[in-house]
């Protein structure tokens, strides 16, 4: 057993010694320090223990894409990242490393973006248009009680640009809602099967890193459409939804 590999089991049992627990950073670096002596496994497995517990940051799935790319896992990688980039639609260095990643995996800029509202809804997050159109709303109505107190007849005018401009801002959020959720597709040679079942025959093969859009959910298993418009059920175990966190 390697020393950091000592240290994240003397983190997450510390609570069972009578110690009080070790903190999310203290895990969080417990794990980095797996990734760095080339205990990937063990690495992967403690980051997902840490977001599932709700410990989620754009710097956790960062690191969990570098150890799955290091163990070849193109698929994990590219949803630790897209993942990460839903929780900070900003980080420029999460988009640059998927564009990365999507070429190393040779899939089309399509295959990993299949929803494109999703794009308009991590810009309403980026710019937080929701919070700037309620302002707005603010504003007009703020000038439009000013304006019924005295003579003051350029308030109007600008009550309703601020109405109008909330309105506006407000559609790009609204837009990015109407996305279908996505999920991608972490395992290598996924079926697609007939049928949400153990049983179900295969109607195809699913290609590892693809993003599909998911058309229902049914007890471990997801309904999905691949690039081609096959559709198909495929395991929960092998396709993971971006915007939700891992399973424990």
């Amino acid at each position: 057993m390697g020393l950091a590999t000592g240290a994240l089991l003397v983190a997450l049992a510390a609570s069972a010694d009578g110690a009080p627990p070790a903190s999310a950073g203290e895990r969080f670096r417990a794990a980095n320090e797996l990734a760095r002596d080339g205990d990937l496994p063990a690495a992967i497995g403690a980051y997902r223990e840490l977001a599932a517990a709700g410990v989620e940051t754009s710097a956790l799935y960062w690191n969990w894409g570098q150890a799955a790319l290091g163990r070849g896992a193109h698929g994990e990688a590219l949803w630790a990242l897209l993942r990460g980039r839903e929780l900070e639609p900003g980080d420029a260095r999460l988009g640059l490393e998927i564009e990365r990643v999507r070429e190393a995996a040779s899939l089309d800029p399509a295959e990993i973006a299949p929803e494109p509202l999703s794009a308009l809804a991590r810009l309403a997050r980026r710019l937080r248009l929701g919070l700037a159109s309620l302002l707005l709303v603010a504003v007009s109505l703020c000038c439009h009680a000013l304006a019924r107190r005295g003579d003051r007849r350029w308030l109007a005018p600008a009550a309703w640009t601020a109405a109008a401009l909330g309105v506006a801002l407000a559609a790009i959020p609204l837009a990015g809602s109407l996305a279908r959720e996505t999920a991608v597709v972490v395992a290598p040679d996924a079926p697609l099967l007939d049928a949400a079942s153990p049983a179900a025959d295969a109607v195809g093969t699913l290609r590892e890193g693809e993003a599909v859009p998911i058309l229902a959910d049914s007890a471990g298993y997801l309904r999905v459409q691949d690039s081609s418009g096959a559709r198909g059920w495929a395991r929960a175990s092998d396709v993971w939804p971006i915007g939700r966190p891992p399973r424990p």
